[in-house]
């Protein structure tokens, strides 16, 4: 899914739209944050980004919106851990760098990486994709001589 840098609020109402969401002001707002560019944001960071323009908006209802997006699958849910969750308006294949040191998530084409030998899925169960994230974090600079 391409999103375009300068997508209007009219661009966002037709995407709700086409993907069977009614395009209620607030979530008008949080999708066009989230849609505006590729992008990985947490919750915390999508409410303050929002409520930059419209003070309104609870977190309650950044998070049901999230949830909604989610369900619908225009966005992805990337956790770090479990106090890091980003939200990822990309949801074409793909993988992650997260540098520990700064807490950046960095996007990986797909067909840069190869992945062999998975493991046979329990019984009547399915493969839904598989999430690498490759935790990185600068060099060691050189030790100071004592």
């Amino acid at each position: 899914m391409h999103h375009s840098p300068t997508m209007t609020r009219e661009a966002a109402a037709e995407l709700l739209r086409r993907h069977g969401i009614t395009p209620t002001h607030q979530r008008l707002e949080i999708a066009h944050v989230l849609f505006a560019r590729r992008q990985h944001l947490s919750a915390d960071q999508i409410m303050a980004m929002v409520n930059l323009r419209h003070s309104e908006t609870s977190k309650a209802t950044v998070y049901n919106t999230l949830k909604l997006f989610l369900e619908k699958g225009m966005i992805r849910e990337v956790i770090v851990d479990s106090s890091k969750v980003f939200y990822d308006s990309n949801t074409a294949p793909h993988h992650h760098f997260y540098n520990t040191a700064s807490g950046e998530l960095i996007d990986i084409d797909a067909e840069d990486m190869q992945v062999q030998g998975l493991p046979s899925v329990p019984e009547g169960m399915v493969a839904e994709r598989v999430d690498i994230i490759i935790r990185i974090r600068p060099e060691a600079t050189a030790a100071v001589a004592a």
